[in-house]
């Protein structure tokens, strides 16, 4: 909950920088004329628009000038949802009024609102009627309450646009589950615009208040692919309150896919949820002279079950989840594919920055390094690495002294690598080179304000993805040295679990993610500077 006051200030902003723009962009050469920028107006309603005892079949809006109908199907809002999508005329072609027919059968003593959003436009420049809304009781009074508040991603710098936001009356039905099987009493959308929802036409009650990125309009959420915020509290109408929801992607619930193969030597196992809980096994009985390995893909959310290759025609997996006491089985027919043959690639080539790292990554599971047939150079000379075998991401890494303005490279001779099946590595030259620091830029940041250690700094570029970040227990400088000259933006997690990762919510434990700050600027690093930012957090 925030305080109202806050929240106008926040409208008001951002309302007085859209005004500025605009103010700002009204020059510009004679177009033959003052352009028409006077919305479409409603002139008349059928029935009356705020109708009691509402028994119609359809509604005719008419209006002052030609309009036409511009994404209505994700503009139009009626609320509370009918069950049947109304029949929209005239979908194609310009016209002085619009049809909706409905097709439910309608709830006795209930105020219904029918928003248009901005989905009908003058059908010569294009103008909006803005939010022209339609409103009905089938009862003998129109229900008059209000409920306002905003939405904001919780990872996510900017909240998705088209947000559903939903009221449940807390009545005898009403469960935790009720959000995944039954639409709400009402619903409102923020739109494409601002981040600001309004409900109204509101009864008096107890009401659950959600929010759902609804994929698949179908005023349910779906877990799989819905982003979702909600309250810890239920909110009693009247009430002139204003509401803040955070939307979040839930980590997905445990699922294995079935299994194929996909090369002579690999059987893919597809799943959702945490990999180090899922265990293979096979009920086949394999000749001793198979070997098995399991490894996590790099990329994708798959599990790579790794065999030496035989001539048996089916293997019987199971796939079990201990501590969900879940437990798959599934049979595996072989077929005839090649083997998947030993390919390495470098994590990076050419342009080296002080802050890379490079490896050799090994599309087989790599078992030996022979350091004997492994040479690196500095210029022309011969230098000291250091190296470990990740067994488990499947990659050999490298440790070295970067200097400024250098040339590496790395020469591995024939059988330097060998990986799970004895497959070994041809001759191979992988080749770096450093620049000037002058190249670079330094960032400092200082975090002030009143929160709890440990926290996650990172450091974004503008869509968001993470180019460098430091977990910290204490308070301390935030130093990013030797940055490409970019925009970056600063993003803040509060590691509240300390795992060093940021943690989604989950709705029906009513867990809420962890919050995220962003620094309000985006940062210009450019090359040989220096700079400092203070960020004060505040609540």
């Amino acid at each position: 909950m925030v305080h109202l006051k806050k929240l106008l200030s926040f409208v008001f902003l951002i309302l007085l920088g859209l005004t500025l723009f605009q103010c700002a962009n009204q020059g510009g050469l004679p177009s033959g004329g003052p352009k028409d920028v006077t919305p479409p107006e409603l002139i008349r309603a059928e029935p009356d628009n705020f109708s009691t005892n509402f028994k119609a079949e359809k509604i005719r809006l008419y209006f002052d000038e030609l309009i036409k109908l511009q994404d209505v199907q994700n503009q139009l809002i009626v609320s509370p949802p009918f069950k049947n999508a109304p029949e929209i005329k005239p979908l194609g072609g310009a016209s002085k009024y619009i049809e909706i027919v409905i097709k439910d059968t309608l709830k006795e003593n209930t105020t219904y609102t029918l928003n248009f959003g901005q989905s009908i436009v003058d059908n010569n420049e294009g103008n909006p009627n803005s939010f022209l809304s339609y409103v009905f009781s089938t009862g003998d009074y129109i229900d008059s309450l209000t409920l306002s508040g905003a939405v904001k991603d919780a990872f996510n710098r900017s909240a998705d646009d088209f947000i559903s936001v939903m009221l449940y009356e807390l009545d005898t039905a009403y469960t935790d589950s009720t959000v995944y099987k039954s639409p709400p009493l009402y619903i409102a959308n923020t739109l494409d615009s601002l981040p600001i929802f309004n409900l109204k036409n509101l009864k008096e009650g107890r009401y659950n208040l959600v929010a759902l990125k609804d994929v698949n309009k179908n005023n349910l959420f779906d877990q799989g692919q819905d982003k979702i915020g909600f309250l810890y509290d239920t909110i009693t109408l009247p009430t002139d309150s204003v509401y803040v929801l955070n939307l979040f992607r839930e980590s997905p619930a445990y699922r294995v896919s079935v299994p194929s193969y996909v090369a002579k030597n690999r059987v893919i196992f597809g799943y959702q949820g945490n990999h180090e809980d899922i265990q293979i096994e096979t009920l086949t009985d394999l000749p001793d002279s198979v070997r098995t390995l399991v490894l996590k893909d790099r990329e994708t959310d798959t599990l790579n079950y790794w065999l030496t290759p035989t001539d048996i025609d089916s293997i019987i997996f199971t796939v079990s989840n201990p501590k969900l006491e879940a437990i798959d089985t599934f049979t595996v027919k072989t077929r005839k594919l090649p083997l998947d043959s030993l390919q390495l690639s470098p994590s990076k080539s050419g342009k080296f920055n002080f802050g890379d790292s490079f490896s050799i990554l090994s599309n087989t599971p790599l078992t030996e390094v022979d350091t004997t047939k492994i040479v690196f150079f500095k210029d022309t000379l011969i230098a000291s690495y250091r190296h470990s075998l990740d067994s488990i991401n499947n990659k050999l890494d490298f440790d070295f002294d970067v200097e400024p303005n250098q040339s590496y490279s790395f020469n591995l001779l024939p059988g330097a690598l060998t990986d799970f099946f004895g497959m070994q590595n041809d001759s191979l030259d992988y080749r770096l080179s450093t620049g000037s620091y002058a190249d670079y830029g330094n960032l400092r940041v200082r975090i002030g304000g009143s929160f709890q250690y440990p926290m996650i700094v990172q450091l974004t570029n503008e869509r968001g993805e993470t180019q460098r970040e430091i977990w910290a227990e204490e308070a301390q400088l935030f130093e990013f040295n030797n940055l490409t000259p970019a925009k970056y933006m600063i993003r803040v997690i509060f590691d509240d679990n300390g795992n060093g990762k940021w943690d989604t919510g989950n709705y029906l434990k009513k867990l809420q993610p962890e919050k995220v700050s962003y620094y309000p600027d985006v940062i210009d690093v450019r090359a040989n500077w220096e700079l400092e930012q203070n960020f004060i957090i505040s609540d």
